[in-house]
């Protein structure tokens, strides 16, 4: 992948419409690269929608992902183990209709189980996911994303490990490991993190990331909220730094509210950074 694009969670909130269509003529035009399906409350975009998603980011030169539902629990037991694979295919399917790269998952909860347990019905459940798209012929990447609160599948290490799995990569959200601990925000800690991704996948690993940041709220357990980044903590410039010095490519994902906004932020930063080099 050239180069390291950014872009929304979801549709610009400048844009005129609020339809996936919309989103990606405004993040054309707001000189972003890249925008997430949101699928997080279902998969509710048809084939033909997609076919026309496809066509459009093609054309305007858009990179895309999709998020999946977030009602997702691997871990979990009987039917809800069971529709949460489906939803994982569902997205799978018309991502790959888009065009999408990756689809981007909250695997699970810890539940009663040890991390080792749980991690190994997840990693069980993957494996069928990905033998089904295989199948299917669904060339998409599945991304387990680093979550912030502990209970819940998704530390840096487990969403590295689980990358044993043929066809699954991380996605990396720098914002939910600084909320697990209140650590994780210089230079230094991201550019730890960098290297953690290096060693386990390599150069290849770091030449195709995915990225989701946002201001972030936090309390002892965790996660609370997305802010925006000037209302938060979070030191975006800093990341911004890392991901020059380690000269990282692929997709950067804005969750914070005011989506588009904070995009382009951390896009300057980081353009600016990498024309002086």
């Amino acid at each position: 992948m050239e180069g390291l694009l950014f872009g929304t969670a979801g549709v610009p909130i400048s844009s005129n419409g609020t339809d996936s269509l919309s989103g990606i003529k405004r993040v054309h035009e707001l000189g972003l690269g890249c925008m997430e399906l949101e699928f997080v409350r279902g998969v509710k975009m048809g084939k033909e929608t997609a076919r026309k998603v496809s066509v459009l980011a093609k054309k305007l030169d858009i990179g895309l992902s999709v998020h999946a539902p977030y009602y997702i629990n691997l871990n979990g037991e009987g039917e809800t183990r069971l529709k949460s694979r489906e939803r994982i295919l569902n997205s799978a399917r018309i991502g790959h209709i888009c065009g999408a790269r990756s689809v981007i998952i909250h695997a699970g909860f810890i539940e009663k189980d040890s991390r080792h347990d749980a991690y190994e019905k997840i990693k069980n459940e993957l494996i069928l996911i990905c033998e089904e798209m295989n199948t299917e012929g669904l060339n998409i990447t599945l991304r387990i994303e680093t979550m912030g609160r502990n209970s819940q599948f998704g530390n840096l290490d487990e969403v590295l490990t689980i990358t044993e799995v043929a066809g699954v990569l991380p996605c990396i959200d720098f914002s939910h490991l600084h909320a697990l601990n209140g650590k994780n925000n210089s230079k230094e800690e991201f550019a730890g993190i960098l290297t953690d991704i290096e060693n386990k996948l390599g150069r290849d690993g770091l030449n195709n990331m995915h990225v989701h940041v946002s201001g972030i709220e936090y309390s002892p357990k965790g996660e609370t909220k997305h802010l925006e980044f000037e209302a938060s903590d979070f030191k975006y410039k800093e990341l911004a730094k890392a991901f020059s010095e380690f000269d990282i490519k692929g997709m950067v994902i804005c969750e914070s509210p005011n989506l588009e906004i904070d995009a382009l932020k951390l896009k300057k930063e980081f353009d600016d950074l990498t024309c002086c080099k």
